[in-house]
């Protein structure tokens, strides 16, 4: 995904892409029921990644995020007009801001007795925001 920081005063108000990484943990206690096929489960990982491919990958992947600030408004629809995925927010597309955006679009998914607990978002190999659940109450 490609992202610019509107207003930054370094590089990253460029246009510049990442090679991000998502890591999820989810809670919950494990399936006890032995007729059901997911016994001693709290999710499906399969479930949790087509989730997240939904809500994020499929939308994000090779996308071009931006803030829908009057600093871009002109830019947005010459933009989208040039290129399939561009999707503007209304927040400034930081790894820390995306991170709170995730947990939004994660949770709203989640089954009933599924919690988030943790979120971990590597923008680079050595840069990353993480999430917890406990520390948002």
């Amino acid at each position: 995904m490609a992202h610019f920081l509107t207003g930054y005063d370094g590089s990253c108000s460029n246009i510049h892409g990442h090679s991000y990484r998502l890591f999820v943990t989810v809670i919950g206690q494990p399936i006890e029921d032995t007729a059901n096929p997911k016994l001693g489960m709290v999710m499906d990982f399969g479930m949790l990644k087509s989730v997240v491919n939904k809500r994020i990958v499929s939308r994000l992947d090779h996308a071009l995020l931006m803030n829908n600030n009057e600093e871009s408004k002109g830019l947005i629809p010459i933009l989208k007009d040039r290129f399939k995925k561009v999707d503007a927010v209304d927040f400034q597309p930081t790894c820390e801001n995306l991170l709170l955006h995730f947990v939004d679009q994660i949770q709203t998914e989640l089954p009933d007795g599924i919690t988030l607990h943790h979120l971990k978002l590597y923008e680079t190999a050595t840069s990353y925001a993480e999430w917890y659940n406990e520390d948002n109450k």
